[in-house]
């Protein structure tokens, strides 16, 4: 898919999102959060890093709100120089290396059964989460994509410097990835 293919899905994708109403959002939200826990994903004392919701993405603030009565520990990332496409994780004040998180759900514009994401275009998660090609045993932590069902696309083109996800939570349900070799630069 060329660039300017790439730019148009994002765009097309995030209008749609955004143009969805407040009560599909929170309904939307809280089917995705079922789904996940009936996944068996929230592991009392897990350290999950979530996000805060954006541009209409789905809110993972119910399945937050889970994973801390379940005892998780969940962080979140915080930007620290997007020039440089510098981020952390945090929860309260402390910073936690990324390798060392169990369970990372992560946002996308769109993804693919081949956990093949398409993000907003900055490349912090594939940045941040590039250690995860390099190991052949230990494949913590596990990334999981949070997103409406629209955003669920038979296949994306994937590239050398992308991290699929293992996993994909639509209000539908759970399903792991199918990845697949990078088709191309």
């Amino acid at each position: 898919m060329p660039v300017d293919d790439r730019r148009e899905l994002r765009r097309a994708l995030r209008s749609t999102r955004r143009g969805l109403g407040a009560e599909h959002q929170r309904i939307a939200a809280l089917a995705a959060c079922r789904a996940f826990a009936a996944a068996g994903l929230l592991r009392p004392g897990a350290r999950i890093a979530a996000y805060l919701p954006m541009d209409g993405e789905l809110d993972p603030r119910p399945l937050i709100a889970a994973a801390t009565r379940r005892g998780c520990q969940v962080y979140l990332p915080v930007i620290d120089d997007f020039r440089r496409r510098r981020m952390h994780f945090a929860m309260d004040g402390r910073a936690i290396a990324p390798r060392w998180l169990d369970l990372v759900i992560v946002p996308a514009v769109a993804i693919d059964l081949s956990g093949n994401r398409l993000g907003m275009g900055a490349g912090f998660y594939d940045r941040h989460f590039a250690f995860l090609a390099q190991r052949s045993h230990w494949r913590q932590p596990r990334l999981v994509a949070f997103v409406h069902e629209f955003q669920l696309l038979p296949e994306l083109p994937s590239h050398a410097w992308d991290v699929p996800v293992w996993g994909i939570v639509t209000p539908a349900g759970f399903q792991r990835s199918r990845p697949h070799e990078p088709q191309g630069v």
